[in-house]
């Protein structure tokens, strides 16, 4: 089969369309021919071993699971002996995590991984996002901010793959959203539901004057120390993006009840903590609450040119690799 291999760290260059051996699942393994894949943010920063502490798990010298992705979406085609869950044929959705090996043609995971029954309403390529920006999203805005009906949420970075999707689960939650992008995204942002958009070419949202009970840094290049000012009294900085700073500030602020600053490694989250997550998002999305923003569709063999796409900085929702275009819808 095809796979994209990451060789070494580094650039996208260092991405390559290769043969390797189809898996071959154990007792209780599924093998799913993928459909659709992402390249996330999360994929480029992995490419470059960025923060370098990931390189203890990632593989300190280079990669030990070397065929990238994590996000997936395709069809049953094997099962073990031992499954009872799922069946050939069964469209299915998930994610690999530290395991990766999603851009590929095949991949073999366990049953009771981060894998799940695709509704037949969803398309493919939008179920491959799912797992990413909707799924850190939902775990930020529920579990450490603890979103409330009413309360003023700001996600900075919301026409990003995190962002889109926190506009419309904040949403769904009762909240009054304030989105913060370049201003040739505001319309995007406020057909997701935004009450407010606030255009950071401009715009310091900082210095704007008004107050929020949950700060959502989708991109991390904002502090707690530069956001507390505009945070209620118990509000919350929340970030995907961990670094010294965030990691100090979190100390620094884990006692009492004043502000605070929160991060979660939502993709090292367990898959009977994951999985419900996954369910109240398809909740979210068959109540026509939450739609997928896809921006760029590349093939298998123009990844690396997805990952320069995504290092930009300038995707617009998701970013997908289709395997098989005629079976996306």
């Amino acid at each position: 089969m095809q796979a994209i291999v990451l060789t070494k760290y580094g650039s996208p260059s260092n991405l390559q369309l290769q043969e390797v051996a189809v898996p071959t699942p154990k007792e209780n393994e599924i093998l799913i021919r993928v459909i659709a894949s992402t390249v996330t943010k999360a994929d480029t920063m992995m490419r470059r071993a960025d923060p370098f502490i990931s390189r203890f798990f990632l593989g300190f010298f280079k990669p030990k699971n070397p065929v990238t992705g994590t996000g997936f979406a395709g069809k049953v085609v094997a099962t073990g002996t031992g499954v009872t869950h799922f069946a050939i044929g069964d469209e299915v959705f998930g994610e690999t995590g530290v395991q990766f090996g999603a851009n590929a043609e095949y991949i073999s995971l366990a049953e009771d991984a981060v894998v799940l029954k695709k509704p037949a309403g969803i398309p493919f390529e939008e179920a491959a996002t799912i797992t990413d920006g909707p799924l850190t999203s939902i775990n930020f805005l529920k579990n450490l901010a603890k979103l409330q009906p009413g309360q003023k949420v700001l996600i900075n970075g919301a026409s990003g793959s995190l962002g889109t999707a926190a506009v419309q689960i904040a949403k769904h939650y009762g909240a009054v959203v304030t989105g913060v992008a370049s201003g040739r995204n505001a319309e995007l942002v406020r057909s997701l539901g935004a009450d407010h958009f606030i255009d950071y070419t401009t715009t310091d949202f900082t210095q704007a004057g008004r107050t929020y009970d949950v700060i959502y840094d989708t991109i991390g290049n904002r502090t707690f120390s530069e956001t507390k000012g505009v945070l209620a009294p118990t509000g919350s900085y929340i970030s995907p993006v961990m670094g010294f700073r965030l990691f100090i500030d979190m100390l620094l602020t884990s006692r009492g009840d004043g502000k605070k600053a929160k991060f979660s490694a939502t993709g090292l989250l367990s898959a009977d903590e994951l999985k419900p997550l996954i369910a109240e998002l398809l909740q979210i999305f068959e109540a026509g609450h939450l739609r997928s923003v896809v921006d760029k569709r590349y093939t298998l063999a123009d990844a690396p040119e997805a990952h320069r796409y995504v290092d930009t900085g300038h995707k617009r929702g998701n970013v997908v690799l289709m395997l098989a275009p005629k079976m996306a819808g």
